[in-house]
């Protein structure tokens, strides 16, 4: 089978599932695993698809998404291609799992997408933490400021740690914040998890240096970290890492 994938979670879903052999072709940002997507023929960046070299690699099944503001112009454009389609757009842990059972069905590999799924449905029935949920707000952008809405994974990945998001109930997959609304929800700490960035260009300091921001909580405790989007912003198998992640960062202040 030859398996083109659109967006780095379905990429290394399909990686996760045993089946990253099959794979001819990637989007740009794609980078994990390395020792795969190292190899592969690109296809162009995330939002903007080269669907002519998607066509020229002979896919039996190109894997896109519709995660991110954009990806509907490519899904558009590689449906008027009439190329065979598997479209994923989850907003929580449960439609993540739902996306590897039908990614695992569509290339062979129930088995393996069965134990995957599994493993996210297990973490969905843990206990919440007793404590008092932490407030975070969790930074997909510095510039704008970019947050998670309730229309998100992020949420339960969160409330799991042991924190909450403070636009939670906000109607949007995400959503611009200005220096009003960050003084007015108080999160205690600050994710900086910016897409499309690699962690160590990470800088607190164009956080901690906002305009209009120094009253808020985690701005004065100086409670400001990075945890790579690659754990928090791609809906496939890393996100329960990133869980775990969250975790040690909320207990730290609990």
């Amino acid at each position: 089978m030859r398996i083109v994938t659109h967006t780095c979670s379905n990429t290394e879903i399909v990686c996760a599932l045993g089946r990253g052999d099959c794979l001819v072709g990637v989007d740009d940002h794609s980078d994990y695993p390395p020792e795969v997507v190292g190899r592969l023929p690109r296809i162009g960046p995330d939002l903007d698809v080269d669907v002519e070299t998607i066509v020229a690699l002979k896919p039996d099944l190109v894997v896109t998404s519709l995660t991110v503001p954009g990806h509907e112009r490519c899904l558009e454009r590689i449906q008027a291609a009439g190329l065979p389609l598997l479209v994923t757009q989850p907003h929580c842990l449960a439609d993540v799992a739902d996306d590897i059972l039908r990614i695992g069905e569509a290339i062979g590999a129930d088995s393996e997408a069965r134990d995957l799924a599994g493993r996210f449905n297990e973490t969905l029935e843990q206990p919440r933490p007793d404590a008092r949920p932490v407030p975070v707000l969790v930074e997909w952008w510095p510039k704008p400021v970019i947050v998670p809405g309730r229309r998100s994974w992020v949420n339960e990945m969160l409330e799991l740690a042991g924190a909450c998001n403070p636009w939670a109930n906000e109607d949007a997959e995400s959503l611009q914040i200005s220096a009003a609304r960050a003084r007015e929800a108080a999160p205690e700490i600050i994710v900086m998890s910016w897409c499309g960035v690699d962690e160590s260009k990470y800088r607190p300091h164009v956080v901690q240096r906002r305009e209009g921001w120094d009253t808020v909580p985690a701005i004065a405790g100086n409670r400001i970290h990075p945890i790579s989007e690659a754990w928090l912003g791609r809906p496939g198998p890393r996100l329960l890492e990133g869980i775990e992640r969250l975790r040690e960062l909320v207990s730290a202040y609990q």
